[in-house]
């Protein structure tokens, strides 16, 4: 892309606001800088970001999460990253003046498309430090905002600050969805990753009574098409984010070319016997009865091939062991392959820098205990 047409595309929103200032293209290139030079840690990442936005590259460069590998770093246009910020207006019918609030890093993809599509579609955002209880200052209601659950989980007592919520970097937990029912917030789980520039689909988990029945379906965004692969994995087809079709590891089941519902990674994926298992499943049965962080794998077996087991962090308490143990062969919803053989404790799960398990290395750790 030559200099001139980045430019062209670069322009940024006559209606965007920052912090309570309306900056044009060089006052926001000020402003970024002395974010940088006399910021906090966020506040600096955040205008390192927008300086390398309002660079002459054509894109920019991100790292994945490593949640299900080694972090990369991956090239992203930055007229992908517009086209993505446009589906999500679209989307949420967030469009010219929405308020914003912008409580994640823009260290990562989620952080960093909050603020360009604060500067696509004319925003007003604001940008307050990403920590696990963002809502707790905060005493004006915005249209708009992206939390992680851990964070939704801290803010429920004043989610009413907030008009539309979207949740992801995690899977929302079953328990965690039961405390959003009835909220006036529309709340939307949302699926995406680096390499889609943030969400391509999402699925609203406190609907209204008569939207219930499609609920468990996300819902793709504009200008995406979704497809399956010989392994039942989700197939993605969206030209305008990424020049190449994404085929993913997530298996999925398919409603239409515009709707799935999500049953765990394909990595994941257990065969005990010759019975296929998925553990994102079985976990969200459990969360019902377990308060620690788990998770369930498979671990090898002589017999089976690979055998169920459960992980739990930070348990040491012989009578809540029992207790779960108990519990699980007494829930109904648990067929008899979905108990777990075995079930281990750990005192620390082994997660990515920005705090996700790797299920792998902690199941690894496992083993080399001695299970």
């Amino acid at each position: 892309m030559r200099t001139m047409d980045i430019f062209s595309t670069l322009q940024i929103h006559k209606n965007f606001i920052i912090n309570k200032h309306a900056l044009d293209r060089e006052g926001l290139k000020r402003f970024a800088y002395n974010f940088t030079q006399e910021g906090e840690v966020y506040e600096q990442d955040a205008g390192a970001f927008l300086l390398d936005w309002l660079s002459e590259k054509d894109h920019i460069i991100v790292q994945t999460s490593g949640s299900t590998g080694k972090p990369k770093k991956i090239k992203v246009l930055k007229q992908h990253m517009i086209n993505s910020a446009k589906a999500t207006g679209k989307f949420f019918k967030s469009e010219e003046e929405t308020t914003a609030l912008l409580c994640l890093s823009a260290n990562y993809i989620a952080g960093k498309m909050m603020l360009v599509r604060a500067m696509v579609l004319g925003w007003k955002i604001d940008i307050v430090p990403p920590k696990t209880n963002p809502l707790d200052t905060i005493y004006k209601q915005y249209d708009f905002c992206a939390m992680v659950p851990l964070q939704l989980d801290n803010s429920l007592n004043r989610l009413h600050l907030i008009k539309k919520l979207i949740v992801g970097g995690a899977p929302v937990s079953e328990h965690l969805k039961g405390l959003v029912q009835g909220l006036k917030t529309k709340v939307f789980e949302t699926y995406g990753m680096t390499e889609t520039v943030s969400h391509i689909a999402a699925r609203r988990i406190n609907p209204k009574k008569k939207d219930k029945k499609d609920a468990y379906f996300f819902r793709a965004l504009p200008n995406i098409s979704l497809s399956l692969d010989e392994r039942n994995c989700l197939v993605i087809k969206a030209p305008q984010l990424n020049d190449k079709t994404i085929v993913t590891n997530d298996v999925v089941i398919l409603k239409t070319y515009k709707k799935f519902l999500w049953k765990g990674r394909y990595d994941n994926v257990i065969n005990s016997g010759g019975v296929k298992l998925y553990p994102e499943e079985i976990e969200t049965k459990l969360q019902v009865l377990i308060d620690h962080r788990f998770f369930i794998s498979g671990i090898p077996d002589d017999i089976l091939g690979e055998k169920l087991v459960l992980i739990i962090e930070r348990i040491h308490d012989e009578i809540a062991y029992q207790t779960i143990q108990e519990a699980i062969h007494t829930l109904k919803t648990l067929s008899k392959y979905e108990i777990p053989k075995e079930i281990y404790f750990l005192d620390q799960f082994i997660e990515t820098h920005n705090a996700k398990v790797q299920r792998a290395k902690t199941v690894a750790l496992v083993l080399d205990k001695g299970a």
